[in-house]
């Protein structure tokens, strides 16, 4: 980004998309919550910490474990509220290079997909990246504490 310049989530943040951004569903000092512009199910949220963290592969240790348990559970409970009657849900990121916005944001996607190509965009290619549940990070900056 050049000088001056802001990643779309961290204007949304600082209330600087007025009219150009989806409802937002929740915020406070820490996260924001709000509909996706292109929603891949019945309700398709992204929930994105305040501060501008750029990717999953950015995030290390308890303190970032702790951040993404809070984007977890402040998901689900929107979910849960806004579509009870979903088949499941579906909560993760995708892996640079294949995240949108190099913003972190947590996908919370009430399923069933709209259409066939939510289940190519929302699948994990193995080591080539793509997507990872919230729960995979979870797992993974757990053991990263563990061996440090």
């Amino acid at each position: 980004m050049g000088a001056g310049a802001l990643c779309p989530f961290c204007e949304i943040a600082l209330g600087k998309c007025a009219g150009r951004t989806s409802n937002i569903l929740f915020q406070d000092d820490e996260l924001l919550a709000f509909e996706d512009r292109s929603p891949s199910g019945s309700k398709h949220y992204l929930v994105v910490p305040v501060e501008h963290i750029k990717n999953i592969n950015s995030l290390r240790g308890d303190e970032h474990a702790l951040l993404v348990e809070r984007m977890l559970k402040l998901g689900e409970s929107l979910l849960r509220k806004d579509a009870p009657g979903a088949e499941s849900y579906k909560f993760g990121f995708h892996r640079p290079p294949y995240n949108s916005v190099s913003h972190l944001h947590l996908h919370c996607i009430a399923m069933p997909f709209k259409s066939w190509w939510g289940a190519v965009k929302y699948k994990s290619l193995g080591c080539l990246g793509g997507w990872i549940t919230a729960e995979e990070v979870l797992r993974s900056l757990s053991s990263s504490t563990k061996s440090s």
